[in-house]
């Protein structure tokens, strides 16, 4: 089994460089871009935490059960992602749906898979026009494990996605049970990160009103606390045991992992 300070060394090398493999970064530089530099060299800027909202996919949920949720113009994919990117400073994007509790989670096997296709298909559609400043991740539908295999394999193999986006719980349970292998395998057959981005705050192990009042607890102390728990059950519920090549994106820095 790996130590900690073994896995955390491999989710540190996926980041930046599995995402980027092939690509160009500045095929067609713009005027106004930031440049970052560190010690008078210029460096790439890779934002692999960059989620979106998707209008086809807006399309899809209306007038089903999750055709309630809000879908703000502000967060939509569109011209001011990269102007908002040449300001910042962000040479490169990889792109994943917008968190909101992984609310697609919710779907039956039906609708998760076309709120998926849709997702994937208009994520390809932005990277082809703009190859040089964006990836695309496919945020697959993890409460359907062999699902989710499929779909990364399509978004890979026929879109060109460059890994998938997952959530740290499905349901409150911890997606590092045998049970989740048949995607585990399939990404690490494909070769792909996988980027775990935390979706509920860690509800179900914090007392009921704990993360409740000022300071919006619920995301600058339950978000990473989801993302630890998600990386600590990968590796002591032997996942990584099952699965050696397996690459691991924790968002937020991997939570609380590298500092316990």
């Amino acid at each position: 089994m790996p130590n900690r300070r073994e896995f955390l060394r491999g989710i540190g090398g996926a980041a930046g460089t599995a995402l980027l493999t092939g690509y160009g970064l500045n095929t067609h530089a713009q005027p106004a871009r930031r440049e970052v530099t560190l010690n008078g060299r210029r460096i790439r800027t890779v934002d692999v935490h960059a989620h979106c909202e998707l209008p086809e996919v807006a399309a899809v949920v209306e007038g089903t059960p999750l055709g309630s949720r809000p879908f703000p113009e502000w967060q939509m994919l569109g011209p001011t992602r990269i102007e908002d990117m040449n300001r910042r400073g962000i040479d490169y994007q990889a792109l994943s749906m917008t968190i909101s509790g992984h609310w697609w989670y919710a779907a039956d096997r039906e609708l998760a898979n076309r709120i998926v296709r849709a997702s994937d298909e208009a994520l390809a559609a932005w990277v082809e026009q703009h190859p040089d400043r964006f990836v695309a991740l496919s945020s697959v539908s993890l409460p359907y494990p062999d699902l989710a295999a499929e779909q990364l394999e399509y978004a890979v193999t026929e879109l060109g996605a460059r890994g998938a986006s997952v959530g740290g719980q499905v349901n409150g349970e911890y997606p590092s049970s045998e049970r989740f292998d048949p995607f585990w395998a399939k990404a690490a057959e494909l070769d792909v990160p996988v980027f775990m981005h935390p979706g509920l705050g860690a509800p179900n192990i914090v007392r009921e009103g704990a993360l409740d009042g000022r300071g919006g607890l619920f995301n600058v102390v339950g978000g990473p606390l989801e993302t630890t728990l998600f990386l600590t059950h990968m590796i002591v519920d032997g996942t990584l045991d099952r699965h050696p090549n397996l690459k691991i994106v924790g968002a937020h820095g991997g939570g609380y992992l590298p500092s316990y």
